[in-house]
Order: C-alpha cells, then structure tokens, then sequence
C-alpha cells in the first residue's frame, strides 16, 4: 500500500498527533457542545478559505506581480494578463530582471536601451546597423546575444537578441523567444508556453 517504510512512518505520526489533538479537544469542551460545534464550524471556514486561496495563488500572485511566470509543471510555465490585458513576462537576463511585454507582431526579442545598459550591454558602442518598421515607423536595430535568458525554471544560453535604437517604452518578447518552446497557447487569462 505505502512505497516506503518513511511513508508508514509518516501515516502512523500523523494518526497519533490527529488522535492527540482530538483528546486534548474534547476534554477542553466537555459539557460545551454549544461552543465546540461554534469553534468547529469556525475551523471549517478557514479552512475552506486557505484552500480556496491556494487554488487562485496565480491569479493573487499575478495581481501583486504581474508577470511573475508560475511553474505549471516541470514543462510548462503560465503568465497571466495584466490589469491592460497584456501578458507580461518577469525574464531575466544575464541575471538582472526585466519585465517585457509579450509581443507575437515581434520577430525577435527586442531590448530598449534603458534594459539593455540594465543587463550589461554597452550600449553607447552598439552598431545600430538593422532596420525593423513598427507601427510608428521605421527604427534602427543593433544585434546582440543574450548570455543569459530565464523564464521560471526554463534558462537559454547565447539568445539573439536586437536593441533598439529608437524610444522604445520598453522590452519585448518576441516570436524567435517563444518559438523556443515547443507549444504556446492562450487559455482564457493565461499563456501556457510548454517546452
């Protein structure tokens, strides 16, 4: 029934400690019953309430952070839209944490300059010899590679990466990122990105 004798061990100390805190319950509310099924219901509550919490923790946890990128499984890993309705990702890159804009009209991924001096990149001797046309024009673009890229638990090495020249509000996670994993798809308020 039980695969080790840890196991065995485990059920046996919780029966006794369950056991232990019945008799030191009853006692304390012989001659109560008013007051022990008040107490009990009380304990129920909270205890539906910790539950139901834990059951939404990524949606809590996408509202005081968003983007943090929760672990699905060892496979899969879900962001949750934002308050704009945009999925945002918390990456880090070379170790330092960004937050960028999950962008699939992107080809690439795209570091404005503010995030890429952040990560390390010596901006000020990039040559900004690409071109990408956006919805407000044409920009220039330098190539980068990325020493470091980390989703959750997923980590990338030497990731192409563009920077860009312009005033770009901030980072992007684009197609060439995504397309690292082997599926990506929206559910409802998720991205599911599974490798």
């Amino acid at each position: 029934m039980f695969e080790s004798a840890d196991e065995t061990a485990r059920l046996f100390y919780l029966v006794l400690l369950g056991c232990w805190i019945l008799a030191g319950v009853f006692f304390s509310y012989r001659n109560q019953l008013p007051k022990a099924l008040r107490d009990a219901a009380a304990w129920v509550v909270i205890f539906v309430l910790a539950i139901t919490a834990y059951g939404f923790k990524d949606t809590f946890l996408a509202q005081i952070n968003p983007g943090s990128a929760v672990m699905v499984d060892d496979r899969s890993v879900a962001l949750v839209r934002d308050r704009s309705g945009h999925f945002v990702a918390n990456v880090d890159v070379n170790g330092v944490a960004i937050q960028f804009l999950v962008d699939t009209g992107a080809s690439d991924i795209v570091l404005s300059k503010r995030d890429a001096a952040r990560v390390g990149l010596d901006v000020e001797n990039l040559n900004f010899l690409g071109r990408a046309y956006t919805a407000n024009g044409e920009v220039r673009t330098a190539e980068v590679v990325l020493d470091e890229v980390a989703l959750g638990d997923f980590t990338d090495r030497n990731v192409r990466a563009r920077v860009n020249g312009g005033d770009l509000f901030g980072s992007l996670l684009g197609i060439s990122y995504l397309d690292r994993f082997r599926s990506w798809q929206v559910q409802g308020d998720r991205m599911v990105l599974t490798r």
